[in-house]
Order: C-alpha cells, then structure tokens, then sequence
C-alpha cells in the first residue's frame, strides 16, 4: 500500500489549520502536505508534527499573490527576484520542519510574453532553485496542470515537463505526478507512470469529475494503487482533494486500502 499524506490546504478544512494535523494522525495518515507554510512560525508547525508522529512531505515555493489569483510565478520573466527570494524562503521552512522536497508552481504566463520566454524563464528558475536546494539537501519538483481548473498555467503535460527538465539538466529536478490534473489533460495514466516512473517523485490524487476523493469519479483508483505497489513506488501520495460531504464522511477510500 502506498505511503498516503493528508493535504490539510483541502481536507480537515472544518478545522483550525495547526488542529487539522491531530485530526489528520488520527484519520490514519501518516505525513501531511499543504499549499504553503509562511503565515504560520515553522516551529509551531514543527511542534503539531511532533507531537502526532507526522512527516512532513511537501509544501510549495512562494507563488505570489495567491488570494489574487496568481498561481505560481516561475515563467514570468518581470518576477525572477521575487522567485529567488521565494527559494530562500522555503528553504529556511523546509530545515524546520525537516521537509525534504517542494513544489514549483510554473504559474500562468503573463499578457504580452511569448512562449518561448516563458519558457526560457522557467528553465532560468529552476536551474536555480534545483541547485539551491540541493545544496539544501532538498529536492525540487514540478507539477504540470490542467488549463480548465487554471486556464493559461503555462505546464500542463507530462511530456512537456520532462523536456523541459532534460534541457535544465539538473539531477535534482523531478516531476509532481497529479492523477487529477493528468486525467484530464492526457489521460493514460497506469503506462504513463510506469514510463516514467524514475523520475517522478510525489504522486497526488482526486478524483474526476469534481477533484472530490477517490472512488467518487471515473478513476480506478484501486488499481492504480495496487500499479504504484507492483512498480515498486516508494514515494508518498498526496490526498489532494476537495471532500464531496465532508473529510471524516469521505475517508471510506483510506480505509478500504489500509
């Protein structure tokens, strides 16, 4: 059975957000993830891992102006300071909370900029933040997502994030597998993640339509996770959905694979 972790941004959401760690351990995950960590002290979140036996598995960069709109600002050629600033950021929550890899969001390409810059700054930052964080000890990932959740975000297939990360050439740099995101751009998931199942890091569910939890949608997700045990994938998966009638009522998933 994969190694689940709670992503307390979209799940236990009728809770504080330093409870919903207690409420996650006892639902029976293991580690959490969220969107980010910065309007919460690193070691108040350290303390709630601690004291519930939870790893912490990801969170991502800085990604602008969240309640905005903004959806991550790697591409935007006018922001490469404020993404290098992000880095550090993440970088002195990640050796608090002992978290060993994070999330870049490539964001939606700004009005006005070509592909082919957007692209080019993309690569510019990861290179960077890939180094940086190796350095670090931690390990950057990158999530293609689906255009009609977030129209215009720049990476929205697996392919596409892969080329990109071959021309960046960093060993430090492999792919957030979204099962949710992936199903509606390309679908073909069991041979996709089996192709390239050495370079993908973190896998994350929900299912579709909706982004509710698995087993509400089209998704097989039974055998998809028996595909990550036989393929040997030893990475977490990130529950990454939004609950149809509330979290503790839609928990029958976890329990049916524990």
């Amino acid at each position: 059975m994969p190694k689940f972790a709670a992503n307390l941004s979209m799940l236990f959401t009728e809770e504080a957000f330093l409870d919903r760690f207690a409420t996650a351990a006892a639902a029976g995950f293991r580690g959490v993830e969220y969107l980010f960590p910065y309007d919460v002290e690193a070691a108040a979140i350290r303390k709630r891992l601690d004291d519930h036996g939870l790893t912490q598995v990801l969170f991502n960069l800085p990604a602008g102006d969240w309640g905005a709109g903004e959806r991550g600002i790697a591409c935007q050629p006018g922001r490469v300071e404020e993404f290098r600033a992000g880095v550090d950021q993440a970088i002195e929550y990640a050796r608090v909370l002992g978290n060993t890899q994070v999330n870049c969001l490539a964001g939606i390409k700004p009005q006005g900029v070509s592909d082919d810059e957007a692209r080019q700054t993309l690569m510019e930052n990861l290179r960077f933040a890939a180094e940086k964080l190796e350095a670090a000890g931690i390990l950057l990932i990158v999530e293609p997502i689906n255009t009609r959740d977030i129209p215009g975000f720049f990476l929205n297939h697996t392919e596409q994030a892969l080329a990109i990360f071959d021309e960046v050439g960093s060993n430090n740099l492999k792919l957030q597998y979204d099962i949710y995101h992936m199903q509606i751009m390309e679908g073909d998931l069991a041979p996709t993640i089996e192709r390239h199942l050495e370079r993908i890091a973190h896998v994350q569910v929900a299912d579709n339509p909706g982004r509710h939890e698995p087993g509400t949608g089209e998704i097989h997700y039974p055998f998809l996770f028996a595909h990550l045990d036989r393929l040997g994938y030893t990475g977490w998966v990130g529950a990454e959905y939004k609950p149809e009638a509330g979290t503790q009522e839609g928990l029958g998933w976890l329990d049916a694979v524990r």
